[in-house]
């Protein structure tokens, strides 16, 4: 296979992206790619894409605009809308490509962006499938996981940063992850440990947002968009996940019509390294070549959907 450095245009800014292409002649299809809250691509995205692309697909694996190495003003800055924006953006680009089928294009989404690829694939119909790993689909059910202090906290943080936007002035930041009962977004027991063990030594990451999203992630439901998602749907749920529910994505799966879910006794950030990741890497494998290749049937698989 073969990974070279692209940019792709997203509104008036660039995104940085990988893309990987496998051996062999195209069109191939093209498995989309990027992170969940605050993610970049080096924190075990090209773990996924290698193997997609060592399947025989491409992989177009891009980081944010205002993340990573794409640009965007003021950095850190995470904006739902601009997200879905920066999606169909990265789909237009993969679609452009001329060793590329444009009707066989798989968007794949962890955590944060497993919610974004479902709400994006229900408004596009020409989308293939779409994997959608330890999603964050129903925000009224994290903010009930987190409780009512913490949800008070990040609301104040939120509410401070929104006054800044509304004065033209810089975002006030918090920390992404951090220990239990602190300001940060995620502060279960694995959260911090779990995230910064995702990122490469070396590797540089910023561990903050603009805390205004904090006013906006309770309203955010990907699960409502599930039934019309028309393509096959992966739903790759972590049993042991205190981060992302598991009841919202297993209701996503069994909302969508040609919905799949696959069970792992894992908690939110063990399915990205070890005996997980190659049990849940080798089932998404499995799905995309099965819908991707051409003229594929899009019967659901009869799999198990038990823990594993």
């Amino acid at each position: 296979m073969d990974r070279t450095d692209v940019l792709f245009p997203s509104g008036t800014e660039q995104c940085a992206a990988w893309l990987y292409r496998p051996a062999g002649a195209g069109p191939h299809a093209c498995v989309v790619l990027a992170h969940g809250f605050g993610g970049i691509r080096e924190a075990r995205l090209d773990a996924f894409a290698e193997r997609f692309a060592a399947a025989g697909l491409v992989a177009l694996v891009f980081d944010y605009r205002n993340f990573g190495a794409s640009s965007g003003e003021p950095r850190q800055l995470l904006d739902i809308r601009r997200q879905h924006e920066d999606w169909r953006a990265a789909i237009a680009y993969a679609r452009s490509l001329p060793d590329v089928d444009p009707e066989r294009i798989a968007l794949w989404g962890t955590s944060f962006s497993g919610g974004h690829v479902v709400t994006v694939a229900a408004q596009d119909a020409r989308i293939a499938a779409v994997v959608a790993q330890a999603p964050f689909m129903d925000g009224l059910a994290v903010l009930r996981a987190i409780g009512p202090a913490h949800d008070l906290r990040l609301a104040v943080a939120g509410a401070r940063d929104e006054w800044r936007r509304l004065r033209h002035r810089e975002p006030y930041r918090i920390a992404i992850v951090g220990p239990p009962g602190s300001r940060a977004v995620m502060t279960s027991p694995d959260a911090e440990p779990g995230y910064l063990a995702l990122i490469p030594e070396g590797v540089a990451f910023a561990n903050a947002v603009a805390a205004r999203i904090e006013l906006r992630v309770g309203v955010y439901r990907p699960v409502r968009a599930a039934a019309r998602v028309r393509c096959p749907l992966l739903v790759c749920i972590c049993d042991r996940d205190v981060v992302t529910p598991p009841g919202p994505a297993a209701t996503a799966a069994a909302r969508a019509p040609l919905g799949e879910a696959r069970h792992y006794d894992a908690g939110h950030f063990e399915i990205y390294v070890g005996e997980l990741f190659e049990r849940a890497v080798a089932d998404q494998v499995e799905f995309l070549t099965r819908c991707l290749r051409p003229g594929a049937s899009v019967a659901p698989s009869a799999v198990s959907a038990s823990p594993r």
